[in-house]
């Protein structure tokens, strides 16, 4: 019963478990419709969108993307198309893992139309409205749910290629590059002008046809926008490079002297200090060379030494000894070991081949000192092997370090080893010869015994063992002999023979091994813990001086095994023979002693290698005193260089040519690059040597000079590498005495990947362009001349990076300078609001009583009226008001007739902003006849001398500084699109009543034109009022009607010259130049008046009811707050009530 309970029990589990797995993919299936379905809605909504009275289907346009053969240009202009057939297909294929990617496709389309297309046209519309028509339905269906919940995790990281973590979050470089973007399209002015609008988007092709003609590559920032959204930018420099192209365009197409040419140079620089900001102390420049290359050789140095054997044995430790003066070389500098240390802790070496040049040297000394089957000798070789291989690893063979030392390779040394072996070995052999005969001599004179002769006979009886005091020693056993000096350690002898003299003495014969403090080494030898070393010392002893048995063990069994029935204190350890005649170590390769009666066990814990200095050596304090010592003896450890010259072909008698030269402590070679004395620039030029010698005791080079930037003709929104240099065509020789340092000009990809160690960075330069001056060009071209030198030259070691280093671009030096340079020339035109302040605030000027205020119309139709803040570029700092209003105008035939032209393209055109009355100056500019540029030339510099001529007279006369006489309207300096209001004389309070004249040249009555605006039936462009008036019109001024618009200023038709009036010290001018221009237009021939004055006095507040977008256009700026009224249009309200007040208390005062 219970068996049947759990089956089913477990039936039931797996159900459940079943049924919860559908029920989650229901779930998921059902969250996935719901997504799909807001999709196809969205969809729907704009292909059932249609035009409002004709029922007209507004997406029929954008089914498709247009056929290439009927629209060839429209894939040149549009680089991403997209049509609604495409959004269809990745809706049903589930393409979009959300809806914001189906909402970055049909913006993307709506784009598209509104670029290519001209304003106003009917697929630029109806982009528009279907534009709308989608957001309203977003907006209708509410937020989407939860993108997290639909799928899984792997799923959405597959589609999307971000976690869903992050997805709601921008990565580091899309907040960069948004940082970026909204730097420059929200930068304004001091007067609050945003300087982006005009590079919002591209001018259409039936507009300026001329502009895609000389742009080859067109863009605006919304094609930034939509490349940053479309994540198609990999880095900040990416989105930069594409930021300048368009900022180039602008200048390369506009004339220096406009607006737009200055504006994009303002948003160039202010792109490039964003930039800068973002960067912060990031270095993205070049690691310091040379701490790099004294950590690669400090590690080789380290590896070296501490080199060991399979037995923990350093290899090092027997060339301490090491004598630093050569004995067969004493000239030479001393090295060993020791003065490598300490150069290698000092830093004082820059060169790996220098290096490896003093290690060599020390390897191959203890070589030739030493026998060719010597403990130093082998060492040597092993050590100079193991520094070929570490070497190599370091600079993995070149790839991160190229120097000359890598030229000696391990075949190299092998036959260096072999030729040295065979030169010893038979020098070797007949010196054992001959030592062989005297150790026998030795023998004799002596008395021992040959070998032969060691056997039982009547004076010695020989046994394999014996017995003392209680104690058996056996032949192969170690014991301890008493010393014959007082004070010492006892002797560890070996015992070979055991024999009993006629007299029953016993006695034993062996080898003594000597514990460090018995051998002669030096104090920087190390040793390991016990050691002891086999001699050349055989002698006899009676046993009767044994003081108690030991045990030496090899050092291949030391660490491993332990001696049975010995205590830990009484082994000791043996790896090398030592010989008292050479006092050299040498490492024993085969354990040839006599066969032992003692077990040797397993030890439970293998012994650590533990080595210790000598008792010799140093104390630390001491040692460190050596070693401050000893820095003091020089700096870096240069490497040994010499002239080397060369034979010439051609060259002049006398003329001695080199490849590698020393100059003033300086070593130069063909090829180098140096600074040369430049007179009259900012940086000192640069020349490359490649013919270098010496005649008549002076020194030469011949080579090509390179250029800064700043030397060369570009746009000043060019940008440049730092640091980067062109090649010219000028090839110069040049004396030696010019030269100012030694520096590197690299190419981009050398720039990029490596470095000479010895350049410092602040010295390398980079150049992949050179300059042509005849055509004023930049050209890149493929690289420097190589050239192929003596091998007696000392190569430069480079080191390769192992992430390459990206140099950034700079801006152009030029672009300070020239922005400054225009906000000079454009101060006039931009300016008119400070002097009016300065007027107010000018203490030296006489009292001037107020001026009778000029009628404005006040019309409750704001959408007329928009307002348009009024440009201006910031005044000179330290200049004083007194000082600017006596400023010079730097007038010029562009800017006469932008200022001209302005309010005749403005009337044109009156819905275009500030920026595109801009552009379209430039280009009637650049379309004028040469002859005509020519006038204008000529009338701006008549014009600047007669405004000098007046302002001298002005100074001088006792009425400076008071406002002029009346005179007729004048057009003050160059200023684009303001226009002068006519200087007034004081009006004296309580005086006489002015003359008709008086009033007729200052004054305002209902039904006269205002002074310098036409009156009907004045000329529009000759200028000639009608008969009995006083008035001139103003330049680029027109009466409205059916008439066609004027010539330009200067054609037939216009007087030759027109009448200027010199400006005052205070110049008033109108502040709102919209505003004054809308008011001119609307002056007809139907009224006897200027405004309806009538239906203002008698409009009231509660008659005027205002849409939010009129009440956007509502001069709010006038009123820093709304006060105690409830809305801004209640101030203004009640703003216009006073001043129709005050100008009936004015009009009532003055009777006029």
């Amino acid at each position: 019963m219970k068996k049947r309970d759990v089956l089913r029990r477990d039936d039931a589990d797996e159900d459940s478990i079943l049924s919860s797995d559908a029920g989650s993919t229901k779930r998921k299936s059902h969250k996935k419709n719901i997504r799909k379905n807001r999709m196809k809605t969205l969809f729907s909504a704009v292909i059932d969108a249609k035009e409002v009275g004709t029922g007209r289907r507004l997406c029929e346009l954008f089914m498709v993307k247009p056929f290439k053969k009927d629209y060839p240009d429209y894939y040149k202009v549009i680089l991403e198309p997209m049509d609604l057939k495409t959004i269809e297909h990745n809706i049903r294929s589930e393409r979009y893992a959300n809806e914001d990617a189906l909402l970055v496709d049909m913006k993307l389309m709506f784009r598209n139309a509104r670029h290519y297309n001209e304003e106003g046209s009917q697929v630029y519309n109806d982009s528009d409205v279907l534009e709308k028509v989608l957001k309203d339905k977003r907006k209708e269906m509410g937020a989407p749910p939860e993108e997290e919940e639909v799928g899984s995790p792997k799923l959405k990281l597959r589609k999307s290629g971000v976690s869903p973590k992050k997805s709601k979050y921008l990565t580091p470089l899309q907040q960069r590059l948004t940082e970026l973007y909204d730097a420059v399209r929200n930068f304004t002015d001091r007067r609050g002008r945003r300087l982006s609008t005009i590079f919002l988007r591209l001018p259409s092709r039936a507009e300026l046809p001329d502009y895609y003609a000389t742009i080859k590559r067109p863009i605006d920032m919304e094609r930034l926008r939509s490349h940053m959204l479309s994540a198609r930018y990999q880095d900040v420099e990416a989105m930069v490079e594409e930021f300048a192209l368009m900022f180039n365009n602008a200048c390369t197409y506009n004339e220096p002297e406009s607006l737009i040419y200055r504006d994009a140079l303002v948003l160039h620089r202010v792109l490039l200090e964003t930039r800068r900001q973002q960067e912060g102390a990031d270095d993205s420049g070049a690691p310091p060379l040379v701490p790099l290359v004294r950590e690669l050789i400090r590690n080789l140095f380290v590896s070296v030494l501490g080199h060991q054997d399979e037995e923990g044995r350093v290899y090092s430790d027997s060339l301490a000894e090491i004598p630093a003066v050569d004995p067969e070389a004493p000239e030479k500098p001393a090295v060993n070991f020791e003065v490598v240390r300490v150069n290698v802790e000092r830093g004082r070496y820059h060169r790996l081949d220098v290096f490896q040049e003093h290690m060599f040297e020390v390897l191959e000394k203890a070589r030739r000192l030493h026998r060719t089957d010597a403990e130093a000798f082998e060492d040597a070789v092993e050590l100079q092997q193991f520094f070929v291989k570490i070497r190599d690893e370091l600079c993995k063979n070149g790839e991160i370090l190229m120097s000359p030392a890598l030229n000696y390779t391990s075949k190299h040394l092998h036959s260096d080893i072999d030729q040295e072996k065979r030169e010893k070995i038979p020098l070797e052999f007949e010196d054992d010869k001959q030592k062989r005969e005297e150790e026998s001599k030795d023998a004799d004179k002596s008395g021992e015994l040959p070998a032969e002769a060691w056997q039982s006979g009547p004076e010695r009886t020989y046994s394999q063992d014996c017995s003392y005091e209680n104690s058996t020693y056996r032949v192969g056993d170690f014991v301890y002999v008493a010393p014959t000096e007082a004070n010492h350690k006892p002797h560890i002898v070996s015992i070979e023979r055991l024999w009993t003299d006629q007299a029953g003495e016993k006695w034993l014969y062996g080898c003594w091994f000597y514990r460090p403090s018995e051998t002669f080494h030096l104090a920087t030898r190390k040793f390991l813990e016990k050691e002891v070393f086999k001699s050349d010392y055989y002698n006899k002893v009676p046993i009767s001086r044994v003081r108690g048995k030991c045990m030496v063990m090899f050092v291949k069994d030391y660490f491993k095994l332990h001696p049975e029935g010995y205590r830990a204190e009484d082994v000791y350890i043996c790896e090398s023979r030592y010989t008292a005649r050479n006092k050299t170590f040498k490492k024993i390769k085969v354990w040839a002693m006599p066969v032992t009666s003692v077990r040797l066990a397993q030890r439970d814990t293998p012994l650590p290698v533990v080595r210790v200095a000598s008792m010799f050596a140093k104390p630390p304090q001491e040692r460190a005193l050596m070693d401050v010592s000893d820095a003091d003896k020089g700096g870096c450890v240069d490497k040994e260089r010499e002239d080397v010259p060369v034979e010439m072909t051609g060259a002049e008698p006398g003329s001695q040519y080199y490849d590698q030269l020393r100059y003033k402590n300086m070593w130069l070679k063909v090829g180098d690059c140096v600074y040369i004395q430049s007179h009259g620039l900012s940086k000192p030029r640069v020349a490359r040597i490649e013919k270098l010698w010496v005649q008549n005791g002076a020194t030469f080079f011949f080579g090509p000079i390179f250029i800064h930037p700043e030397e060369t003709a570009h746009e000043p929104t060019k940008m440049f590498y730092k640091k980067e240099v062109f090649l010219s065509n000028l090839e110069e020789t040049l004396p030696m005495t010019c030269v100012l340092s030694k520096c590197l000009v690299a190419s981009f990809k050398d720039y990029l990947s490596c470095r000479p160690t010895e350049v410092p960075e602040d010295d390398v330069l980079l150049c992949e362009s050179r300059y042509i001056e005849t055509e004023k060009q930049i050209k890149k071209f493929k690289g420097l001349k190589r050239f192929s030198l003596s091998a007696k030259v000392v190569e430069d070691e480079t080191y390769y990076f192992r992430k390459l280093v990206v140099p950034q671009k700079e801006a152009s030096p030029l672009l300070n300078k020239k922005i400054e340079e225009l906000e000079l020339k454009l101060a006039d035109v931009e300016d008119g609001d400070e002097d009016l302040e300065d007027l107010d605030d000018d203490d030296e000027a006489p009292a001037t009583p107020s001026m009778p205020l000029m009628q404005t119309p006040v019309t409750v139709d704001l959408d007329a009226t928009a307002y348009t803040p009024s440009q201006s570029t910031p005044k000179i700092k330290g200049m004083s008001k007194k000082e600017g209003s006596k400023r010079k105008i730097n007038m010029s035939g562009y800017i006469l007739f932008s200022s001209e032209m302005r309010a005749v393209i403005k009337a044109r055109h009156p819905d275009f902003s500030f920026g595109e009355l801009s552009r379209l100056v430039g280009t009637e500019w650049r379309n004028l006849e040469a002859t005509k540029k020519a006038e204008y030339e000529e009338r701006a510099a008549k014009v600047v001398e007669q405004q000098e001529r007046e302002r001298a007279r002005q100074q001088a006369s006792p009425r400076a500084g008071m406002m002029g006489a009346y005179g007729p309207p004048y057009m003050q300096g160059p200023h684009e699109g303001l226009l002068s209001v006519a200087p007034m004389p004081p009006l004296h309070l309580g005086g006489p009543p002015m003359a008709a004249h008086h009033l007729q040249q200052g004054m305002h009555y209902p039904g006269m034109p205002h002074p310098g605006m036409m009156a009907p039936g004045m000329n529009g462009m000759a200028g000639s009022p009608n008969p009995g008036t006083h008035y001139m019109q103003q330049p680029g001024m027109y009466s409205p009607g059916p008439q066609a618009p004027p010539p330009y200023p200067g054609q037939p038709g216009q007087p030759a010259s027109p009448l200027f009036v010199a400006p005052p010290p205070k110049t008033q001018r109108v502040l709102h130049s919209e505003a004054y221009l809308k008011y001119i237009e609307g002056l007809n021939s139907d009224s006897g008046t200027v405004s309806k004055w009538d239906q203002t006095l008698k409009a009231q507040r509660r008659d005027a009811h205002l849409t939010k977008e009129q009440e956007s256009h509502l001069p709010s700026h006038w009123l820093k707050s709304k006060g105690a009224h409830r809305t801004m249009a209640d101030a203004l309200w009640r703003l216009r009530e006073l001043m129709l007040r005050d100008s009936l208390n004015i009009r009532q005062a003055y009777n006029l």
